[in-house]
């Protein structure tokens, strides 16, 4: 695919407002990892290609392990999740999946977990790659070889 519209050149200041978005959720107290699994797995759902590569780059930056990257898509399957991650992916993914709604159990499962500061703040990070994710997809943009 090639690239299409180039947003930040043809409208600054909406892209401005996304990138608001994300400074706002890098300031906030989410920590790194929980950030870097939301990105990666909602991208993996939306199958952004430029965002799953930019985030992997960036989770195994952080120290994150090749292992879990690569078992995220399949992550109801595997040990290598805590109780707390695996709350913020189910509620990523619904989230992400958003006609199928978020569901009771999943939301009180999260709230069950975090205090609301940071249960808003990965709620708003699943809504803030979801956009990403749209520009990306929509625009073309594509990783780099």
């Amino acid at each position: 695919m090639k690239a299409r519209i180039i947003i930040p050149k043809v409208e600054p200041e909406g892209y401005k407002a996304m990138l608001g978005l994300d400074h706002y959720l890098n300031n906030s107290s989410l920590t790194k990892t929980h950030k870097e699994l939301i990105k990666i797995r909602a991208s993996q759902i939306n199958g952004c290609a430029y965002c799953i590569d930019l985030h992997t780059k960036d989770a195994r930056k952080a120290g994150e392990t090749e292992q879990r990257i690569y078992a995220l898509n399949a992550w109801r399957e595997t040990p290598f999740f805590t109780e707390e991650e695996r709350a913020i992916l189910a509620l990523t993914e619904e989230v992400t999946l958003i006609q199928n709604h978020v569901s009771d159990q999943t939301y009180e499962e999260a709230a069950r977990l975090f205090d609301e500061h940071y249960l808003a703040q990965v709620i708003m990070a699943a809504i803030a790659i979801n956009a990403w994710n749209r520009i990306g997809i929509a625009t073309g943009l594509q990783p780099s070889l």
